[in-house]
């Protein structure tokens, strides 16, 4: 029963992206560019791939 509940634990971390996302008067902002995109854009674009890692860090210590 111990392992079931540690396993629902890591579910918590997809709520990071959620966070991060929801926040937009942090990333609301064209200061600082990389490679000529502002910062609204890159940081999105960050978070998709940080996304799917973490996505796929909770499948793989969740799945049965």
């Amino acid at each position: 029963m111990q392992t079931k509940e540690r396993n629902k634990a890591w579910n918590w971390l997809l709520v990071l992206p959620y966070a991060a996302m929801l926040w937009v008067p942090f990333y609301n902002t064209s200061e600082p560019t990389l490679w000529g995109f502002p910062f609204f854009y890159w940081y999105q674009l960050l978070w998709v791939l940080i996304c799917s890692g973490v996505i796929a860090l909770v499948h793989w210590m969740t799945k049965p």
